[in-house]
């Protein structure tokens, strides 16, 4: 990372050190964006790809995607993970079309020639492969020197920790706990402690924004108080909530911890007099707040961590999810989300995590909030390519905090996307 090549057009200024004033062009720029791909998806970090709950059989294997790059994550017949790039050694055919199945007797087959891969990613069927004997003529065939063993699907690294699946087109690429750190790494074992994972379902929508949009969402504690009526109206995640903001040691990760404050009729005036809260709000149904403390919590009744730059984990009370970054061009990226629960959850516990989980997604009581802000952002953006944003809520350092009233995570991102990106 250290003395990577400038990608930054002539006509973009940006000051040295300034890592509060972020330039639109950060966020129209194609160029930009691949040279994103290259430096952040594809080389020098781990990318989140599933959860082992999700193939929990030999054979069972999902499509996903790294970056821009087509995937799939499947446990081979001993039970080991594989990560493997779909696209076809032959001719480059993207093969699997489903999004989960299982290949156990079959492996996989491109079906434009029929070339046939182990769940290991290996050649072992090429059809013709010794030609066609005819009127005792060998016809055709594959070159004396061709070997299977040459000509295997492109196979990613792969580390798991928790029942999480992280792959890397990386062979080089630190371990995954270092890439993680040490402070991360606390948060990220205390959500994922070893017990056994249950999906409960999935969410999936394509979000017309820039990725960087939904990293910096997740990495903003100043907005869930002001735009989500829902958060700040019952508490969930208020300005007043007792707080921390923490950062591994390269700014790009980041965890927001919140601990669960007093009724909504309790609140200062500074929250009340907020557009979004609503004193006047009830529920139809109160069981989305009947909220149960686990004792893996910890004290804390929210932790939104973001991996950077492929995954978000989610506690927000008792829902749980992951929600995986899948960009598409500058200017979208598919965001999916996975709900989850635990073994050993009883059905009370299953069905309170599904009910909260309708907080979350596509259209979710607080999410959907998100995804119209950060079209509208984008919309912004490209109408006015050479201005800039201001995050200086708090200061104009990156540092960890404890309270919410800052954008420090958000300068901190882009303390780190500026040095690998070559300013």
């Amino acid at each position: 990372m250290d003395g990577a090549e400038a990608v930054f057009p002539d006509e973009m200024t940006w000051p040295a050190g300034d890592v509060g004033r972020v330039p639109f062009l950060a966020y129209t720029n194609p160029e930009f964006h691949k040279a994103e791909l290259e430096r952040f998806f594809y080389r020098d970090h781990w990318c989140y790809v599933g959860l082992e709950a999700e193939i929990p059989e030999p054979g069972d294997f999902i499509r996903t995607a790294v970056g821009e790059r087509s995937v799939i994550v499947v446990r081979d017949d001993e039970g080991a993970i594989n990560v493997v790039e779909n696209v076809c050694a032959h001719r480059g055919v993207q093969f699997c079309r489903e999004r989960h199945g299982n290949r156990l007797d079959q492996g996989f087959t491109c079906p434009y020639h029929q070339w046939k891969y182990t769940l290991q990613g290996d050649l072992r069927g090429v059809p013709f492969l010794r030609g066609l004997k005819r009127d005792g003529q060998v016809q055709g065939g594959m070159p004396p020197d061709f070997k299977t063993s040459d000509h295997g699907l492109n196979k990613l690294k792969v580390a798991t920790r928790g029942g999480v699946i992280f792959a890397s087109f990386d062979p080089d690429v630190e371990s995954l706990e270092d890439f993680l750190g040490p402070e991360m790494l606390g948060y990220f074992d205390r959500l994922f402690d070893g017990r056994m994972l249950k999906i409960l379902g999935y969410n999936r929508q394509r979000i017309p924004g820039n990725w960087k949009l939904m990293q910096e969402n997740i990495k903003d504690p100043y907005h869930p108080g002001l735009l989500h009526t829902w958060f700040v109206t019952f508490g969930l995640w208020r300005a007043d909530n007792k707080s921390e903001l923490k950062m591994d040691a390269h700014h790009r990760h980041a965890a927001m911890i919140s601990t669960r404050g007093q009724a909504a009729a309790a609140a200062p005036a500074e929250v009340t007099q907020v557009s979004s809260f609503k004193a006047s709000m009830q529920l139809n149904d109160a069981r989305f707040l009947d909220i149960v403390p686990e004792p893996w919590w910890k004290g804390p009744t929210a932790v939104m961590m973001t991996l950077f730059p492929s995954v978000i984990l989610q506690q927000q009370v008792n829902s749980v999810s992951t929600r995986h970054i899948q960009p598409r061009g500058h200017g979208a990226f598919d965001f999916v989300w996975t709900h989850f629960g635990f073994e050993d959850d009883d059905e009370a516990m299953t069905q309170r995590r599904l009910r909260q989980a309708n907080l979350f997604g596509p259209a979710g009581f607080v999410s959907a909030d998100d995804g119209e802000v950060i079209e509208l952002s984008q919309m912004g953006f490209e109408q006015k390519p050479f201005h800039r944003t201001v995050a200086e809520l708090g200061g104009r350092d990156a540092a960890d905090s404890d309270h919410m009233i800052t954008e420090t995570l958000i300068r901190g991102m882009y303390g780190y996307w500026r040095k690998v990106m070559g300013l």
